[in-house]
C-alpha cells in the first residue's frame, strides 16, 4: 500500500512538471514571436455597428479577410464557403508603411522581395488572422474608436499575433499619453 502511495506521488509530480514545462515553453514562443516577429499592419473592415463595442473587447474584420474570402468563392463557386479548406496562406505586398495589401491566395509561388505569406484560418465561412476581437480594459473602450489598422507580429511560418490597433496616421490608439 505505501509502495503504491509513493508511485501514485512520483506520477503526480511527473506530471506536474511535464504540464508545467509544456505550459512554460508555450508562453516563452509566444513572447519570442511577439518580441522578434515581423511588423505588418493590417486594414480594418467595417463590422456590424452592434457589434463594434461589446462591453470590454472590440469584434474585428480585416479587409484582407474579405479579399481572401472572394478570391476562395471565385476559386470554387460550386462549394458553399464553408466546405472548402479551413487554414490556408495568403501572399501579400508590403508598402513603404508595412501595410499588408492581398497579392493572391498561395500557390506555391516564390514570394517578391516586398511579399509575404500570411497564415488564415477559416471558421465558419469566416477568415481570422489569429483573433478576431481585440480585448481592453473596462471603460477605456472611446480610446480605440478612431481603430484603422491592426499590428501583428509575423513569424517565420507565417503566423500573425495582434499586438494593438493603429489609426489612419499609424498612432498607436489606447496609450495614455502624458
Amino acid at each position: 500500500m505505501i509502495l503504491k502511495a509513493k508511485r501514485n506521488r512520483w506520477i503526480l509530480l511527473i506530471a506536474t512538471v511535464v504540464v508545467l514545462a509544456v505550459v512554460n515553453g508555450a508562453i516563452w514562443q509566444k513572447e519570442r514571436h511577439l518580441a522578434e516577429g515581423e511588423i505588418v499592419y493590417l486594414e480594418l473592415a467595417p463590422v456590424d455597428p452592434r457589434s463594434l463595442m461589446q462591453g470590454d473587447y472590440m469584434a474585428l474584420n480585416f479587409a484582407l479577410g474579405n479579399q481572401i474570402h472572394n478570391a476562395l468563392f471565385q476559386q470554387d463557386e460550386s462549394l458553399p464557403l464553408t466546405n472548402k479548406a479551413s487554414n490556408g496562406y495568403v501572399v501579400v505586398r508590403l508598402d513603404e508603411q508595412r501595410i499588408a495589401h492581398f497579392q493572391r491566395l498561395d500557390g506555391g509561388a516564390s514570394l517578391a522581395d516586398n511579399e509575404r505569406q500570411l497564415r488564415y484560418r477559416l471558421r465558419s465561412g469566416q477568415v481570422r488572422f489569429a483573433t478576431d476581437a481585440f480585448f481592453f480594459q473596462e471603460g477605456h473602450g472611446e480610446r480605440y474608436e478612431a481603430a484603422r489598422y491592426g499590428q501583428f507580429r509575423v513569424n517565420d511560418q507565417g503566423e500573425p499575433l495582434l499586438v494593438a490597433l493603429y489609426d489612419d496616421e499609424l498612432n498607436r490608439l489606447g496609450e495614455i499619453t502624458k
